[in-house]
């Protein structure tokens, strides 16, 4: 398969400055990030605007792209990373893999893609399978989608604990949202053309854009624990996984 998996990496961050360099347990995270990627056979890059996270996966053999402009989201900038140096190329898939996520493994990716190329949407993401019983039903900051597992499809994702108990009382599945994005190429570039949503904008979901302009999503249900690293204190988290 002719895939392209693409990896936003910002040097400043009001919660965790310097993110991509952090150290867990002695290796950056871009370059755990990079190396896992890269173990699904598929071209890699980091697509970054920072001078020492260019430096920084050189050192380690990796590919950069350097996008300088200024852009709303990690989005916009692969999708100009793809048209000036990978549309040529006429992939048939684009996968933005956030640079946070270390522990997501190459197999994952690969099965996203296969699941993605023999289905007709636009985009594709991951999704796993979680118990109403558990807290971060309740967190806002996980993400939660209403997924229908013998299709595959994503009807809404919602900062909410959604779906909701009318009777209460149930422990029931919910599908917790995997910030992982596989695009066909010209889904991508129609996305990042579309104006913010009013869902977006409400629900600070970007994804629901898509969702406003018909593009159908479609996702992949898989069982690997994920640890995002979104403050400095997820990695001593990430250190205990590994």
């Amino acid at each position: 398969m002719s895939v392209i998996i693409l990896i936003p990496a910002r040097y400043q961050s009001s919660r965790f400055p310097a993110k991509p360099l952090a150290k867990i347990k002695g290796i950056s995270m871009i370059e755990r990030v990079y190396k896992n990627c890269e173990t699904s056979g598929f071209e890699t890059a980091v697509v970054t605007d920072h001078d020492e996270i260019e430096a920084h996966v050189k050192s380690f053999g990796g590919k950069v792209i350097r996008v300088d402009d200024d852009v709303p989201s990690g989005s916009e900038r692969i999708a100009l990373a793809f048209e000036r140096s990978f549309q040529n190329k006429n992939p048939k898939l684009v996968i933005n893999v956030q640079g946070d996520e270390p522990l997501l493994k190459g197999s994952v990716l690969k099965e996203l893609a296969e699941f993605h190329m023999n289905s007709d949407y636009a985009i594709t993401t991951l999704v796993r399978e979680r118990s109403s019983n558990e807290e971060d039903f309740k967190n806002p900051n996980v993400v939660k989608a209403l997924f229908v597992p013998k299709t595959g499809e994503c009807l809404y994702f919602s900062r909410q604990s959604i779906p909701f108990d009318r009777d209460g009382g149930r422990d029931f599945s919910w599908y917790q949202h995997i910030g992982v994005y596989s695009y066909k190429p010209e889904a991508l570039l129609k996305f990042v053309k579309l104006p913010m949503s009013r869902l977006e904008d409400l629900e600070k979901l970007e994804q629901l854009r898509a969702m406003e302009n018909k593009m159908k999503i479609g996702a992949v249900l898989t069982t690997q624990k994920l640890i995002g690293v979104d403050v400095p204190e997820d990695v001593k988290k990430v250190e205990g996984v590994l």
